[in-house]
């Protein structure tokens, strides 16, 4: 009897630290939705805008939302992946015109990353509004960085409308080096950074990382009832090969393996939720990568027999409640790779995505998952206490 009422106690404790710990999406506002807010704001100014496909109020594109409110939007900067979402990680954008609105569309991936001063010339505002997942490789940051920048020399205010980060209840991995500073790294901050879009902004003001010490005008728009301990299921995908919530949580740790020959899923249904390789010397889980077009047209291994894992369902019953940038894939997938085969297959972009070249002469040289998080602690520790004077939610 006693047992009983022991092993019930600590199930209720379990499933009342889960849903402390875990809150509804449908519970938090974001800061698109709050229009009361900031259509005054924008009323009789030119303005530009920084979208993409998950810039939306429930299922309208925010800049049809804001056409139909009278809002004179003179200019769309499209970043990475398009305006409305057809393109594949590293397409060429290219400038257009969208054909639902007529409103110009500038390209900001590709050659012309960052807006001209000729592009704001006519502009008195610019919106950004993009949903982030919280890693420094994913490029919408880095886009933010160059409109901030951009803007600031213009003497062009930006509204970040903000919303929340699915991975920002933890924050982890090595922090980048100036040495391997690019467009999937720009700034000094860990793998996994633990901020929304609203307070990585504020950091980039503080830490004076615009170009000649430049600061940018902010205006933020919060989101409502968001903590960093939340989980937030994204309504819309925020890439093409980012298509569930279980890919979102594991992307930081599997995105490094686009730097190596294993596949990571792209051209399959099941984008950053497996690895595998056709030499791969483990694995119970088998996958073909196919063409998908939009999503994946020229996918690694091609119509091979890929042997691997499938971390789905360890995604969904542990990622949920703790996560870390993990690195045992990548020890466990180099160990059981063919010695005679090339495993880094492309060293110098593996290096720009872990933030130093450290990471892989560990690997190599076989230093345990152990040896290596101990590495990149001192770093860490210094970043969250930087990290703590930009917060805008609690943790």
């Amino acid at each position: 009897m006693n047992n009983m009422y022991f092993i019930k106690k600590q199930l209720i404790i379990i499933i009342l630290t889960v849903l402390n710990c875990v809150s509804l999406s449908a519970q938090i506002t974001t800061g698109a939705e709050q229009t009361e807010r900031y259509f005054s704001v924008l009323q009789h100014k030119k303005t530009a805008v920084c979208f993409n496909p998950t810039s939306v109020i429930g299922n309208t594109h925010l800049v049809d939302t804001l056409v139909a409110a009278g809002i004179n939007v003179v200019k769309i900067f499209a970043p990475e992946h398009g305006f409305r979402g057809e393109a594949e990680a590293g397409a060429v954008i290219q400038s257009s015109i969208d054909t639902k609105t007529g409103i110009s569309i500038v390209s900001l991936y590709g050659k012309n990353k960052k807006p001209a001063a000729e592009q704001l010339k006519e502009v008195e505002i610019i919106v950004f509004d993009m949903q982030d997942v919280g890693c420094r490789f994913f490029t919408y940051i880095s886009t933010l960085h160059y409109v901030m920048e951009a803007a600031a020399a213009q003497n062009v205010p930006v509204l970040i409308l903000d919303r929340p980060n699915p991975n920002g209840y933890f924050v982890d991995g090595p922090v980048l080096e100036e040495k391997y500073k690019s467009f999937v790294g720009m700034h000094p901050v860990p793998v996994v950074h633990g901020m929304t879009v609203g307070e990585y902004a504020q950091m980039i003001n503080g830490e004076k990382w615009l170009e000649n010490n430049l600061t940018c005008e902010l205006q933020i728009i919060e989101c409502k009832n968001y903590t960093h301990k939340d989980r937030y299921s994204l309504p819309i995908k925020p890439s093409p090969n980012l298509s569930s919530d279980e890919a979102i949580f594991l992307y930081p740790s599997l995105c490094l393996f686009e730097g190596t020959d294993i596949s990571i899923g792209r051209g399959t249904a099941t984008p950053f939720r497996i690895f595998g390789h056709p030499n791969l010397t483990i694995g119970d889980f088998y996958f073909t990568p196919e063409p998908i077009k939009g999503v994946s047209e020229n996918p690694p291994q091609k119509g091979k027999k890929c042997r691997g894992f499938d971390l789905t369902k360890e995604a969904q019953k542990n990622l949920p409640l703790y996560n870390s940038f993990n690195i045992k894939y990548l020890i466990k997938a180099y160990k059981n790779f063919p010695k005679e085969m090339k495993f880094f297959t492309n060293p110098e972009f593996f290096d720009k995505l872990a933030g130093n070249s450290t990471l892989r002469w560990q690997i190599i040289n076989g230093k345990t998952e152990e040896e290596i998080r101990a590495s990149w602690q001192p770093a860490l520790e210094k970043f969250k206490k930087t990290r703590t004077q930009y917060l805008i939610y609690p943790e």
